[in-house]
């Protein structure tokens, strides 16, 4: 008996131990089901933050302000998004805006704006400042951009859309499938956050996709990711938006320029003692200088020389210096009123003198200042276009320092009607080492360096006109002269040289030892040689032009060689 009820315990005791083990299993079975299965997150995030959101580009670009029936985009909004050109003046208090042929003033809390001066009455102000941020309409800016707004329904973000903005629409599925599937997620996951929820056969748009998912987003402006299931692609629209495009008259001359600066620096030139210049087309002599930091302009120019220039056939393209100083350069130059003043004085001294262009000569500026130098050029040029007049800019090749790091010659070249590069002092006159102003090889190294920025129709090549003499001691004090292209003719003479021709610079060379002196005196020439071969530079890169530095110290071979046909001025 004893016997029996032992077999019975025993038996009981391995049932409760297997179905232990079955109980244990379920749980590890469960929880590892729990922890991969992707069950649908129900936490909700708001996709848009702040009152007021932006909406561009695919995404939140911070908040407008409205006020009454206006609504304000941040300065930085419009400047980062828009047009990086808006400018804000901190003396006159005011958002400057510049296009092809406007000048706009915005001056803060004022129902008043300037469009090239004249004034334009609002019922609001255009421009406010709030808790230190600056805002600015929205309704005055899009006439000058192809831009449109349109406030969206729930969430009332503000969608800005560029003209030939692309945008994908889609819908979604009409299949019956459980609403968490259909909510907009922040990442490809259904295990993170939603910001809204879609509908059967909705229609969205589509911006962008992530694995099996599209980034979607609804007519209320909230998006997020949607199983790639569930969309479906039907069509596809580039925004079109009308907006009259400005444009700019000015005399243009056919065919190639053949520029040549006029020094003038006390007087201007007996016009009965200049030689006919073969090919030359025009001449931009030295006439305006800035004055001081107020902005007056020093005046040289002469009504005289412009009648004859054009009885010749030459356009008259007075040049405006900066006077070469970066200290009186930057108080100039920074304020919007000083611009404008300046700006003001050459369109006079343009009618007075019946200019054809101007030519803007900055050079010396602090490299900080050098959007303040653009800025200058962005004001200027649609006055000068609305006067008829050929705006061109002087600048140097891509280099370091004071005399070159400021350009923005990306900006530059779209604003002005040409730069002109001054393709010389690779060897300066104070410079240590004697060489040539402007080798052919270093010429066209840079030239094409350059060319990466500036496109070559409105390019014009500046060459020198000029050689230096240079004198080296035997000690190895080192000094030059610059001589005019006869002086040049007349030193080789004077001393039985005859040239060689130098290969490494591409350019005849000649050298003497002074015993007496115990110097080495050395020259490479700027002949018919060196300026034939800057011609043919400009030729095989297809540029505007050539610009010559300066008609005072040419010979008559010169023009020849420089000429690169002959250029006709087309009359308005």
């Amino acid at each position: 008996m004893a016997r029996v009820e032992y077999h019975k315990s025993n038996s009981l005791a391995k049932g409760w131990i297997i179905a232990g083990l079955l109980i244990a299993c379920l749980l590890i079975i469960s929880s590892v089901f729990l922890l991969l299965y992707p069950f649908a997150s129900s936490e909700k995030e708001s996709y848009f933050k702040g009152d007021n959101p932006i909406l561009i580009e695919g995404k939140q670009a911070g908040n407008a302000m409205i006020e009454g029936e206006s609504i304000y985009m941040p300065y930085t909004f419009l400047k980062e998004y828009i047009d990086d050109a808006i400018t804000f003046d901190e003396k006159s208090n005011s958002i400057i805006i510049t296009t092809k042929n406007k000048v706009v003033q915005m001056p803060s809390e004022s129902l008043t704006y300037y469009v090239n001066e004249e004034p334009v009455q609002l019922h609001f102000s255009v421009f406010k400042v709030k808790e230190g941020e600056k805002y600015v309409a929205i309704e005055p800016i899009l006439a000058y951009y192809p831009i449109e707004y349109t406030i969206l329904p729930e969430t009332n973000a503000i969608s800005i859309k560029k003209d030939a903005q692309e945008i994908v629409h889609g819908v979604v599925t009409n299949k019956k499938v459980h609403e968490e599937k259909l909510r907009l997620r922040t990442d490809a996951d259904l295990q993170s956050p939603y910001t809204d929820q879609a509908l059967q056969e909705e229609k969205l748009t589509i911006e962008g996709e992530k694995g099996d998912y599209y980034f979607v987003r609804k007519e209320n402006g909230n998006a997020g990711y949607l199983k790639k299931d569930f969309v479906s692609e039907n069509r596809k629209e580039t925004i079109t938006i009308t907006h009259k495009k400005e444009e700019v008259h000015v005399p243009k001359i056919e065919g190639p320029i053949q520029l040549t600066w006029e020094a003038v620096y006390s007087k201007n030139p007996d016009t009965a003692k200049i030689p006919q210049m073969p090919g030359v087309n025009v001449i931009s002599p030295t006439w305006f200088e800035l004055g001081d930091e107020t902005g007056a302009i020093k005046n040289l120019g002469s009504l005289d020389f412009v009648t004859w220039a054009q009885k010749q056939g030459y356009q008259v393209w007075g040049l405006f210096s900066n006077a070469f100083d970066p200290g009186l350069t930057h108080e100039a130059f920074k304020n919007f009123e000083t611009r404008q003043k300046m700006i003001r004085q050459l369109l006079h001294f343009s009618q007075i003198y019946q200019l054809n262009g101007i030519n803007l000569d900055i050079e010396n500026v602090n490299q900080d200042d050098g959007p303040l130098i653009t800025q200058f050029v962005r004001e200027a040029v649609p006055y000068f276009h609305e006067a008829g007049l050929t705006v061109s800019m002087d600048i140097t090749f891509i280099a370091g320092g004071n005399w070159s790091a400021f350009y923005e010659r990306d900006k530059l070249a779209s604003l002005v009607d040409y730069l002109i590069v001054m393709a010389y002092d690779e060897h300066w006159g104070s410079s240590p080492n004697a060489g040539s102003v402007a080798s052919l090889p270093w010429v066209e190294t840079n030239l094409q360096k350059l060319l990466e920025i500036v496109p070559n129709d409105h390019l014009i090549l500046g060459v020198p006109l000029y050689a230096r003499l240079w004198e080296v001691k035997d000690t190895g004090e080192v000094s030059s002269q610059a001589l005019s292209m006869s002086k040049v003719q007349e030193w080789l003479q004077k001393n039985g040289l005859t040239p060689v021709y130098d290969e490494t610079s591409g350019q005849n060379y000649a050298e003497l030892y002074s015993a007496e002196e115990q110097a080495t005196y050395k020259i490479w020439l700027e002949d018919e040689l060196s300026l034939s071969k800057r011609a043919d530079m400009a030729v095989k890169y297809d540029l505007a032009g050539v610009a010559s530095w300066s008609r005072y110290f040419a010979n008559e071979s010169a023009w020849t060689a420089l000429s690169l046909g002959e250029g006709q001025i087309t009359k308005k």
